[in-house]
């Protein structure tokens, strides 16, 4: 298969105002390479020689360009281990979007935490949920960070009674609810689908006083109006971007 040259530029020399790690930039520019198709979906990419060449960097910094992109899905490495491969995306038919929703960070660069806990919820959560006072359920933290620790968005995250009772999947979590587990649950919303509930959020957001930060509360409930989970969700609006992002099939 040939290979394909990112566009003759010097793209790195734009970069150097970005406060991220040298790595991080680099990702950044390949990622945008990608997306803009200068390198197509199944295309393998320049060696790491090569790309050190291009962007004017030590081959260790592309490697570790190179697993920042593995890491968030957009590229993969074959077994040769020099090289990365684009993998190719079939257009699919709309899915569930993934849980939690909005959290995920627009930086590529940004690293995902994520576990549950068996607990008393937020007396706000409870509330929401119907839950009597200090009756533990199943919580979910996510954190989004830069490579250096800087926080770029947390979400917690509290399931009523009824989705733990209807969607199995959610139920298995408490035997692993101990905080330290990793715990996606990327494939929430499926499962409350797959359950026979209908999903219906509501989203209020609001600026967080003295910070420049912004909340935004959602509440989610099926087809009889019960309650099934709520969200607090905080974006630090200097650093990150807040993006909805979602497809609707044609009438029809």
């Amino acid at each position: 298969m040939a290979r394909t040259t990112p566009k003759e530029s010097a793209p790195h020399e734009a970069a150097q105002s970005d406060d991220r790690p040298l790595y991080g930039r680099i990702a950044a520019l390949l990622l945008d390479e990608l997306r803009a198709g200068t390198i197509p979906p199944g295309e393998r990419l320049p060696g790491e020689r090569h790309l050190a060449a291009y962007f004017q960097v030590s081959r260790e910094t592309v490697r570790q360009a190179l697993e920042v992109l593995r890491r968030s899905g957009a590229v993969s490495t074959d077994r040769r281990g020099s090289h990365a491969t684009l993998p190719a995306r079939p257009v699919a038919a709309p899915g569930t979007p993934a849980f939690p929703l909005g959290a995920r960070s627009a930086d590529p660069c940004a690293v995902d935490l994520a576990t549950v806990t068996w607990e008393a919820p937020p007396e706000e959560h409870a509330r929401a949920l119907g839950l009597a006072p200090h009756r533990p359920t199943l919580v979910h933290r996510y954190r989004s960070a830069t490579p250096d620790g800087r926080s770029l968005r947390t979400a917690v995250t509290s399931f009523s009674a009824v989705a733990l009772a209807e969607v199995a999947e959610l139920a298995r979590y408490r035997s692993r609810a101990d905080g330290t587990t990793p715990a996606q649950l990327r494939r929430a919303y499926d499962w409350m689908r797959q359950a026979g509930l209908s999903l219906h959020h509501r989203d209020s957001i609001t600026q967080l006083d003295g910070a420049a930060s912004v909340r935004v509360t959602r509440r989610v409930h099926d087809q009889y109006a019960r309650p099934l989970e709520i969200t607090d969700l905080v974006v630090d609006a200097e650093r990150d971007a807040l993006v909805y992002e979602f497809t609707l099939p044609a009438a029809g």
